[in-house]
């Protein structure tokens, strides 16, 4: 069990790491605002997601409703704990990795809403209603 275990997670280890990949590369693209770009690298991200999730139910087959922490540190397995803690750093690193893409988006979307209304603003009359609030 515990040799199925380890290469289960290394098998989804390569799988977050191919999905890092592609995140490091949607970085760029968000730099360089290559929109079509990003729009071509949905569909691998979406694959990479699809083979991450079968893994996980591969190995959620395996160890059923048990912690992986604990089956862990109960094997004193030198080899699974090794691949554990390798896993756990490249989720540490695809998380953030992810934020900052996200983060990068949310600030671009601003930007083009903010220069949107200055190209073309609201020109209805603002009036206050009954509580003091502008009306829009």
């Amino acid at each position: 069990m515990i040799n199925e275990l380890t290469r289960i997670i290394e098998c989804e280890d390569l799988a977050l790491k191919e999905l890092m990949n592609l995140l490091k590369l949607q970085y760029k693209m968000i730099m360089d605002k290559d929109v079509f770009g990003l729009e071509g690298l949905v569909d691998k991200m979406n694959e990479c997601n699809k083979q991450i999730a079968a893994e996980e139910v591969n190995r959620r087959k395996l160890i059923g409703k048990e912690s992986m922490r604990k089956l862990v540190s109960e094997a004193k397995n030198q080899n699974l704990n090794i691949v554990y803690n390798k896993i756990q750093n490249t989720l540490k690193e695809l998380t953030l990795q992810k934020e900052t893409n996200d983060m990068l988006l949310k600030q671009q979307i601003i930007f083009n809403n903010q220069m949107l209304n200055i190209m073309n603003p609201n020109r209805e009359i603002k009036t206050y209603n009954s509580y003091g609030n502008l009306r829009k």
